[in-house]
């Protein structure tokens, strides 16, 4: 008995309906009416002018971005000296940047909290520091991999080229090597900003704090003000997009770029 495509896609479209798109419809729902279940646009309002609410998204893309930066310094160098590199155990090395991913989440963040509290005796000190460090050790690996990939992928004749030319290892690299490496830069940098703006259990652990957008949203749901909460999830999500289409069309352009210059 053969199935044709339709049919194999019914259980993955009975899937989005019921856990993406009807998710989505009570957001909308909720986001855009009153206790009353009256249309009203004073959620979207209250949002834009509530200063606790603006503070706190300041200071989500604060952290996010400052997690973004820290990875992408670290990340980088890494990921070149392992692509470049003639080292045999190049497949282990990566491999020990994995394995964290393996451990608990809660295991890891505690044991970084045990670290730092050895280091700085009270957390509290240094909050915005120790939230960037945390997300730093999380996310680090989303970011040297797809950069890995885009490296070692690179044709190492154009690098030869280059110095043919009369290119030093300086010039051929922000001339060849950077560029081509950009699609996967950009992948990194969406893997690790965009879930590091919501991302709240890093902070709660290290410092229970609630300066950042994931844990915002969640008090107003704990505070049953599900319209309230429903508004600040949707703006959140109309960033993401936006950033997701923005970071996406760029890729695409890098990918046609650097096939152009292949």
């Amino acid at each position: 008995m053969r199935f044709s495509r339709k049919t194999l896609g019914i259980p993955y479209a009975v899937f989005l309906l019921l856990f993406v798109v009807a998710p989505l419809l009570v957001l909308f729902y909720y986001a855009f009416t009153n206790g009353q279940g009256v249309f009203t646009l004073k959620n979207l309002t209250d949002f834009f002018t509530d200063p606790n609410t603006l503070g706190t998204l300041a200071y989500s893309f604060a952290v996010s971005l400052a997690t973004t930066v820290l990875c992408l310094l670290i990340a980088y160098p890494v990921a070149y000296i392992l692509a470049t590199s003639k080292l045999k155990a190049k497949s282990v090395i990566i491999m020990i940047f994995i394995l964290p991913m393996w451990i608990n989440f809660s295991l890891r963040v505690t044991a970084l909290k045990e670290i730092l509290t050895i280091i700085e005796g009270n957390l509290a000190f240094y909050p915005f520091l120790n939230s960037v460090l945390g997300m730093t050790y999380d996310f680090l690996p989303f970011m040297i991999l797809p950069i890995y990939n885009s490296i070692v992928k690179l044709d190492i004749s154009l690098n030869e080229a280059a110095r043919d030319l009369g290119a030093n290892g300086r010039m051929a690299f922000l001339r060849v090597t950077l560029p081509l490496s950009l699609p996967g830069i950009i992948s990194g940098v969406s893997m690790v900003f965009l879930p590091a703006m919501t991302n709240y259990v890093v902070l709660d652990m290290l410092y229970n704090s609630t300066y950042i957008m994931g844990s915002l949203i969640g008090s107003y749901f704990n505070a049953y003000n599900w319209h309230g909460g429903s508004m600040i999830a949707l703006v959140l999500l109309g960033i993401i997009c936006v950033f997701s289409l923005i970071t996406n069309g760029k890729e695409d352009e890098e990918a046609k770029t650097g096939g152009a210059l292949l």
